[in-house]
């Protein structure tokens, strides 16, 4: 497609749907946003690793010491754990692609990225997921 009716078309629909201002002011915000959730994720994992390590910790642990963890329990608890990291996991997957649709939009829109001149992290998320 010729680049001077591409920028004919990318300008109708700006003037017609959103100013590119907003359009970047709605990806910084979306990535923000991406980011935060990110790092809840990061923190629902270490919560659940934790929890995880406490379990082991009290199975572990001799009868004789008062404290029993029965077997009903700790299968229950590891249900909730393992729900918990595929949950996780598939919140991490959705929150990078979501980043790297919000860059592909970014880049179809063809001017350079952000209004300030920065262009955005190729992954917004550290890739050492559960995925």
């Amino acid at each position: 497609m010729p680049a001077r009716l591409r920028r004919m078309i990318r300008g109708w629909f700006d003037s017609r749907y959103i100013s590119r201002a907003d359009h970047r002011q709605d990806i910084k915000d979306a990535l923000w946003e991406v980011q935060t959730l990110g790092r809840e994720v990061a923190v629902l994992r270490a919560e659940t690793d934790r929890l995880r390590k406490e379990v082991d910790r009290l199975r572990a642990r001799p009868a004789a010491s008062g404290v029993r963890v029965d077997e009903a329990r700790a299968a229950r608890w590891d249900d909730a754990h393992r729900l918990a990291q595929e949950t996780a996991a598939a919140l991490d997957r959705v929150l990078q692609n979501e980043v790297l649709l919000w860059q592909a939009v970014d880049r179809a829109a063809g001017d350079g990225g952000p209004s300030d001149g920065r262009a955005l992290p190729e992954r917004a998320l550290p890739s050492g997921g559960a995925a």
